[in-house]
């Protein structure tokens, strides 16, 4: 017998309300481990995510994977979902009808996954569940209470790979996405379990 996750998913597949069932391949739903402490959420599905049904699995997959790498986590350990789950034409920006047709969807991830801490992906995952009209370029290096949960945004690994090789004044998008990981594997070592003949530390997320 499928599970609500799993039945959420096969009704998902056959979404059409909103204008992006028209020119998709087919439903990006999400991956990975269903009970994670961990979710990331992007954007939309690009070009490859939309042929194989799997968020993530191009370059900027493999860039992902390698900062999970980098403190020590798989794949999947991990659950993996974007805001919308079909891919805007030519990939362009999903436009707020269509991110509020496909809210529902990542409620309910959200609430069947049940993760500790949530990690935005880019401008649209941060400002939708942050509701705010912030950019990430403010919000990322700075942890957020979202639903009973910790939520660190950062940039989009797109982003960080389009800036490779540009000068900044500062650090690059991936090395600040470095930098947010290393914020990330401390704040995933702060959630885990107590053994119980030590004392409970506190740490101050906010």
């Amino acid at each position: 017998m499928p599970t609500e996750l799993e039945a959420v998913a096969a009704e998902a597949a056959g979404c059409t309300r909103c204008r992006l069932h028209q020119s998709r391949t087919q439903v990006v739903f999400g991956q990975g481990d269903p009970h994670a402490d961990l979710m990331f959420v992007g954007e939309a599905p690009g070009f490859h995510e939309d042929r194989q049904g799997i968020p993530f699995v191009g370059p900027s997959g493999q860039l992902l994977n390698r900062l999970l790498e980098g403190i020590g986590l798989r794949r999947q350990d991990v659950y993996i979902c974007n805001v919308v789950k079909s891919r805007p034409p030519q990939n362009r920006d999903p436009q707020p009808d269509e991110i509020a047709a496909c809210r529902p969807w990542l409620d309910a991830q959200i609430r069947l996954v049940d993760p500790k801490v949530v990690v935005t992906l880019g401008n649209f995952a941060a400002k939708t569940l942050l509701e705010t009209t912030t950019g990430i370029t403010r919000l990322r290096g700075q942890t957020y209470p979202f639903q009973g949960r910790v939520l660190l945004p950062t940039y989009h690994p797109a982003a960080a790979l389009h800036a490779q090789g540009r000068r900044t004044a500062g650090p690059s998008p991936l090395e600040a996405m470095e930098g947010d990981f290393r914020v990330l594997a401390e704040l995933l070592a702060a959630q885990a379990p107590v053994e119980q003949d030590r004392p409970t530390e506190q740490l101050g997320l906010f």
